[in-house]
């Protein structure tokens, strides 16, 4: 994809920014589980979108009101819908540590669960078989810890530097795991913001402001059919 392709240059720096967030993450994680779970606590009355992801879903760098999840809510407080949205987003997230912390997420009901890993399995190599298979067992737990939750599984994409093949498989995880399970499917998160500098933040991978926006237009009517099912 074009888009892809012109942020292929900045993949070692997003790799080392990637690196070194993973190592200041226990303490931050901590902070932000605990105001996820206040947030899943306040919002009990209504139905909750959940947003489960990386730091794509937390707006690294942004104030969280500009994060896509936000603008969601924004969308359905417009239509005065009666869902409450809950950013569980959590920087420096791989498929494997997003499996260990689920359990809390799913104790309270959650009407449409969005599933946002991946990347940062990706941007480290690591192997594709492991990737699919924690993000099986994520989709499984939710299935059977609240099984009336709708999943939307976000799809995404990496630069080259791994190689063609291991590219290309990654890209296919996505897809071959929606229609496997039944799931809904948003097949880009970035589309139309990655590799654009005028969209991105200095490090050329999350989004800026205005690229949320565009995230939240794009992802907005696979959300809106998941409310109307």
């Amino acid at each position: 994809m074009r888009t892809l392709l012109r942020f292929s240059y900045l993949f070692f720096i997003f790799f080392a920014s990637c690196g070194n967030i993973a190592t200041k993450k226990t303490d931050a994680g901590e902070k932000e589980e605990n105001s996820i779970e206040s947030k899943m606590e306040a919002k009990s009355e209504s139905e909750v979108i959940l947003f489960f992801g990386n730091s794509l879903t937390a707006g690294m760098g942004l104030d969280p009101n500009e994060a896509f999840p936000a603008l969601i809510q924004e969308k359905v407080d417009s239509l005065q819908l009666a869902y409450k949205v809950v950013n569980a987003g959590l920087s420096g997230e791989t498929t494997a540590s997003g499996k260990n912390r689920l359990d809390w997420v799913l104790n309270s009901e959650i009407a449409v669960f969005v599933l946002e890993l991946g990347a940062n399995d990706g941007l480290r190599g690591i192997p594709l078989e492991e990737t699919r298979s924690n993000l099986q067992e994520i989709i499984h737990m939710v299935q059977q810890k609240t099984p009336m939750t709708t999943i939307i599984l976000a799809g995404m994409q990496i630069p080259p530097n791994m190689g063609q093949d291991y590219t290309a498989e990654f890209k296919n995880i996505f897809p071959d795991l929606a229609k496997k399970n039944n799931i809904g499917l948003i097949p880009f998160l970035l589309e139309d913001v990655a590799g654009n500098p005028e969209l991105n933040q200095p490090d050329g991978i999350h989004p800026t402001a205005e690229g949320q926006k565009i995230i939240a237009n794009n992802i907005w009517p696979i959300i809106a059919t998941a409310i109307k099912q």
